[in-house]
Formats: structure tokens, sequence, C-alpha cells
């Protein structure tokens, strides 16, 4: 038997990784609140919680003023308010968002080809690819970093390393606005002081059994034998973290568009207690992850379950089938069963279902065959760590560890006039390809807090219909026929609170109207407005 100590070598010896800091990590800062204060200027150094607005909401994004309060990201809504009590609560909007991180994308492809975007607002990016030779990478970060600010006015963190894992820690060092460049020689003494917890994959759960054998920094787990790590996570977890700690991570950057998953999740306003009430809630939201499938390969062979408590421990539980299926039955009961391994003795908060190793063919079978395929094989599963917010093993209803997105980015652009694809909220925008429309679909953050509010709150777009007591959500967009574009504070019965200001006018004071005397139109965000085109004396540097 292969002694403990030459696995180890091996392992190590087995990773590739490359000899310059060359691969780039960009991240928008506080991306969903700077939005929203870059196209409402009366929020501008004010706290902004954007998020589900219901009783079960959750914060999606809290801006720096707001954190600084102690709200945060994941957070539920209620408790960031109670600590925040001055902050603006906004829900997200899926159109402005797109077309933020359409320009950024773009902008990240200027420098090089070789793009991976994460989720809405972040991305790596491969410089050694970059046409005209490789460019040193603290002039890439500023090169990206003012014409970010030049188009969006906003705000991104840069990070470079070598690998993937050691960028991403680096753009997370000095946010907001941040360059931080990790050469090879200096990467011990960047990682080894870090909290074990910067370290992805390491999450409550991971971090409890960690702090167990007495690791809490980097330099901790790079001293735990690789037999420790295994025996006390799993054969590929304690594998996984053991490279990690050496900054060994040879991952490429992937820029193909294939989609790895299809899913949804609901959180509910009421605590689902009891086998029969849970499983009913499972067929609602299966249904839309169905529909989703559909959309994004119509086939898949794994089906995962995620099981959230009123106490806010989460549990995942999967099913694979022996060969991708499309039938709705299947993949039905799979859910189900998924559903019931994880446990439902205690009250559920959420649900969430998702179809993984998607596939655009489903086998067939003849019916002398059939009895191979009668039930899904049970998966080896277990509990599963979270990483801000997301799971670190095999919950994708956000593309952020590492799973492609749908769409062709190598095609030519639309026509402006062309209606980008249907967000999740049912609008489109134009310029907006199927990558980005995709990250903002499969992004948990606005879902979920979308959800949160009442299943999926407005029922579809409501753009160009009358702003109403039933579609008022804070911070949508509206127009009035003399006043212009605003967007709602709040409406009671027919009385509207309203400011009217886009990021080309000054800060407005919120005005009351009569909805029978002065109507209202919901209506799509007006895009993205450099600031190059804001009068001078509203500029931020004015």
């Amino acid at each position: 038997m292969e002694r403990g100590g030459d696995q180890a070598r091996r392992l190590v010896d087995a990773v590739r990784v490359r000899d310059a800091a060359t691969v780039l990590h960009l991240d928008a800062d506080a991306f969903f609140a700077a939005v929203e204060q870059r196209d409402k200027p009366s929020l501008r150094g004010k706290p902004v919680l954007v998020g589900g607005v219901g009783g079960r909401g959750v914060v999606s994004t809290a801006s720096y003023e707001a954190r600084r309060a102690g709200a945060r990201s994941a957070m539920p809504m209620a408790r960031a308010r109670r600590l925040c009590p001055a902050a603006a609560v906004l829900v997200p909007r899926f159109a402005a968002y797109a077309a933020y991180s359409q320009v950024i994308m773009d902008v990240l492809r200027e420098l090089t080809p070789a793009v991976e975007p994460l989720s809405i607002d972040e991305a790596f990016a491969d410089l050694a690819l970059a046409p005209g030779g490789t460019p040193e990478p603290e002039d890439a970060a500023a090169q990206l970093q003012a014409r970010v600010a030049e188009l969006t006015g906003l705000t991104v963190s840069v990070g470079v390393g070598r690998s993937k894992l050691v960028a991403k820690i680096a753009s997370d060092l000095r946010k907001p606005g941040g360059v931080v460049v990790v050469r090879p020689e200096d990467e011990d003494d960047v990682l080894l002081p870090l909290d074990v917890r910067t370290v992805p994959g390491v999450g409550p759960a991971t971090q409890g059994a960690l702090e167990r054998l007495g690791v809490r920094t980097v330099a901790d787990l790079r001293r735990q034998p690789l037999d420790t790590l295994t025996m006390t996570l799993g054969e590929a977890h304690g594998t996984g973290l053991y490279l990690m700690s050496r900054g060994l991570d040879d991952r490429p950057v992937v820029t193909t568009t294939e989609r790895k998953s299809a899913g949804a999740e609901r959180t509910f306003a009421v605590d689902l207690r009891g086998r029969d009430v849970v499983l009913s809630a499972v067929d609602d939201v299966v249904d839309e992850a169905l529909q989703r499938l559909e959309r994004h390969g119509g086939a898949a062979r794994t089906v995962v379950a995620k099981v959230r408590y009123a106490d806010f421990s989460t549990v995942t539980r999967s099913v694979t089938f022996p060969h991708p299926t499309a039938a709705d039955a299947d993949l039905r009961d799979a859910a189900r069963r998924a559903v019931l391994a994880a446990g439902v003795v205690e009250p559920v908060r959420l649900l969430g279902v998702a179809f993984h190793a998607l596939s655009p063919h489903a086998q067939l079978a003849l019916d002398l065959d059939a009895h191979l395929f009668d039930a899904p094989r049970r998966a080896v599963v277990g509990e599963h760590d979270h990483v801000s917010g997301r799971l670190a093993d095999d919950w994708a209803t956000v593309p952020g560890d590492g799973d492609a997105v749908d769409g062709d980015g190598d095609g030519e652009a639309d026509d402006a006039t062309t209606s980008g694809p249907a967000l999740p909220d049912g609008t489109s925008v134009p310029g907006v390809d199927d990558v980005v429309a995709a990250l903002v679909e499969d992004d948990a953050r606005l879902v979920g807090a979308e959800k949160a509010v009442v299943g999926r709150p407005l029922g579809g777009s409501q753009v160009g219909r009358p702003l109403e007591e039933s579609n008022a959500r804070p911070g949508l967009d509206v127009e009035h026929a003399t006043l212009g574009r605003g967007w709602v504070v709040h409406v009671r019965g027919r009385e509207a609170t309203v400011r009217f200001e886009t990021a080309l006018t000054p800060p407005a004071r919120s005005r009351v109207l009569d909805l029978d005397e002065d109507p209202l139109v919901l209506v799509e965000p007006v895009g993205v407005t450099p600031p190059s085109q804001v009068p001078p004396a509203l500029r931020d540097d004015a």
C-alpha cells in the first residue's frame, strides 16, 4: 500500500500550474446596490439593500454604507433592516443588472477573448491569450478599472495570480476598487496568513471539522497531512483543500458556453410542516425547474434537491439515472425522492431542485430493456457546505463555481432594434446576449430574493402596465406623462410615492401622486448611462 507521504507528493507533482500571474478575476463591487445608486442619484452615499421585501426576503446585496451598519448579503432582510433602519430597500431589477453586466463583460473581452463569466458580476480572464502578447497584470487591471468606470461609473476589484484560486482570493483582499497582483514567489506571503474560510469550499460544516483539528488559517491547513484531511472531510474534499492550501489549481479559463445545470428554488412565507405539504411544494418547484430544463437541454441525468430548514441549516441530496432522461414523471419522482432522503422532519423554509448533467438527448429504451430503467439509482451524497451563500459542490442555480452558461459569445451582435433574450421577470434588454441573460436567470441572489416576496411576484413582465398597489415594488421604474421617469418608493391604495430622477438628473425628493389623477406606467430601465453623458454639474467629480 502506498504511504501517505508518497501519495501526497504524487498528487502535488501531478498539478501543473502556470509560472506567471496571468489569470485575472474581476468582481464588481456591491454590484446590484451600486447599479441602483448609479441610476437613482438620491441614493448615492446612502445605505441601500437589494433583495426580497416580503417577510421571508433575503438580502441580495448590501451597499458599503449598509455594510458599515452590519448588513450583508444572504442575511434575512428583516434583520438587515433592524441593523440599518435608514436603508432604502429595493427589489432586484433584472434588466438593469443585465445591461451593466453586458458592458463589463464586453470590456473584459476587449482585453482578451478568453473570458469565463462566473456570475452576472464576476468573471475570469486569461491574460496569456491577449492579442499582441501578455500584458503586465498591473497595467491590465488599471485598464479594466478605468474602462469600466468610463462606461458605467461603477468600480470593480481585480485580482491576478497564476491560478483561478489565487486570482479570486486576491480580488477580495482590497475591496472596493482594489487591485492585488500575486506573483508566484509571493503566494505564500499572501495565502498563509488568511483565515481558512477564505479558501473556496470551506463553509460552516467544513470549518467546524477543521477547527476540531486546530485549523484556523491557511497555514494551519497546509500543515495537515493528506490522510488527515481525507479521513476528516472525504476523499474529494480533503484532497481539494490539500492542494488549494498550497495554491495548486490548474483549472483553465473556460470559454465554452455549454450549460451544465438548470433549476429553481423557492423560499416560503410560512415554514412547511409535514411530508405531504413538503412534497406538494416540491411539485411546484419542479414545474419551474422543468421549464428551464426544456429551454436548456431537455434531458438530465442527475436531480439535486436542496432543503433549508427554519434554523437555516441546509442539506442537499441527489438521485442519478443510468442515462439522461427527459421524462417529466421520472424527473419529478427523483426530485421527491431526493427531498425525502434529505429528511423533512423539521420545518422547511426553502426548497430547491436542480437538474445536472444536461443533454439534448434522452435515453430511449425498448420494452425488453425497460426493467433496467424502472428506477433511478441513488448517488452517494452528503450535506454540503456553502461558499458566500452558494453551495460549493453540486447545487448550481448560480454558475459561480466553474459552471459555464449557455449562449454563443462568438456570433455577430444582434441588430440594436432586436429585443434581447427574455429575463426571469419577462423583460428583455436589447444588446444583452444569451450568456448574460443566463447569468441573470440563474443567479440565486436575484431569483431567490424575488421569490421570497410571493413566488415570482409580478407574474411576468409588467412593462407597459399601469402602476397599482398589486404590482408595485420599491425600486421599479415608472414613467409619468409630464413628470417623466422615476422609481417607486411605495404605493398604498391609490396613493403612490415616487422619486422622479435618473442618472441624468439631480437627486429628487419623494412626491406623492394620486394614481387616479396622475397615472403611472411601469417601464423598463433606461439602460447604462456613461458618466460622460451626465451634465458636468451633476458628475461625481464636479
